[in-house]
């Protein structure tokens, strides 16, 4: 019997997929900790999205589980080396947001660029102030782009009919394709007038974007963070924009996104940057659509299918 706990919610146009491909499966969408510890044991496969870290004491008691489906991009909240030692494969959906994501960054940047937010709030109070809402062309500007996996090579896809130019620099793998020239990432600090960040949440990129990193870019640059919160170190993300090396911000996720929860100097400077007209947040939706929610599934259930699952 094949069988996948599913311990967070999910769009329903999974279950069918998993029918079909002749999973069984266990929905549990608000499953606790001591629960899952509880249950793990009897499935082969568990897919998660960002509310579920899988530790190594819970992967302790997960006898016979063979593979960790993360629907969504983003393995951090998994302890890759143990489930690398216990020869669980782990597997992400990249490829199912990509296009949202992507879309989403221009969206920002247009939005970031022509005051789009800023204008709507005062006509919809009859204020009506053109050379206040006078926007930046995104023609001729150079965008930086760090980590050219899925998410990177798309969003450089949907810049390129902008008449920019793309720089793109990944550690990791190659820069290849019509849409980025690949660069060093000194050149991208030396030449970009935007940065977007696409790189997954490691100890080599936690913090990475402080005050070292700002100070290194040499001209006023404006930063976009699709990624992970906890890249940007948002006081030193503060600081640039208040003496204007940072020209303004783009962001989709937050060092600490529990709102309710901040320390009193995550508070203090959140509410600075809140009142900023140069910053424009977003809820971590950027891969977030009413399309995504499909095509994570379906490349949820390809990945399953390719895997050389046994039982018994």
């Amino acid at each position: 019997m094949k069988r996948i706990l599913i311990a967070d919610e999910m769009h329903p146009s999974l279950f069918p997929m998993l029918a079909e491909a002749g999973w069984e499966y266990d929905y549990q969408p608000r499953i606790q900790r001591p629960e899952l510890l509880e249950k793990l044991g009897g499935f082969e496969g568990l897919i998660i999205r960002s509310k579920t870290s899988i530790d190594a004491e819970l992967l302790a008691r997960a006898s016979r589980l063979q593979f960790i489906g993360r629907a969504g991009a983003g393995l951090d909240l998994i302890d890759l080396d143990y489930c690398q030692q216990r020869g669980i494969r782990v597997f992400a959906a990249n490829e199912g947001n990509r296009d949202a994501v992507a879309e989403h960054g221009v969206g920002m940047l247009l939005g970031l660029f022509n005051h789009l937010n800023r204008s709507d709030a005062q006509v919809r109070q009859r204020i009506w102030k053109r050379e206040e809402a006078r926007g930046t062309e995104l023609m001729g500007k150079t965008v930086g782009i760090l980590g050219y996996g899925n998410n990177g090579r798309a969003f450089a896809q949907r810049l390129s009919g902008f008449g920019v130019r793309v720089l793109a620099y990944d550690k990791y793998a190659p820069v290849d394709g019509p849409f980025a020239e690949p660069a060093p990432l000194e050149d991208i600090l030396d030449q970009a007038d935007i940065i977007s960040l696409h790189v997954p949440l490691t100890d080599e990129t936690l913090r990475w974007v402080d005050e070292d990193f700002i100070h290194r870019v040499q001209k006023p640059f404006f930063l976009v963070n699709m990624s992970r919160g906890e890249i940007v170190v948002l006081a030193d993300l503060l600081a640039g924009l208040q003496n204007g090396k940072v020209r303004g911000a783009c962001l989709d996720v937050l060092e600490n996104e529990k709102l309710d929860r901040l320390t009193p100097e995550q508070s203090a400077t959140f509410d600075v940057l809140a009142a900023l007209p140069n910053v424009l947040f977003t809820p971590h939706v950027a891969g977030w659509t009413q399309e995504s929610n499909v095509k994570i599934n379906e490349v949820l259930v390809g990945k399953i299918k390719q895997l050389p699952v046994t039982f018994g």
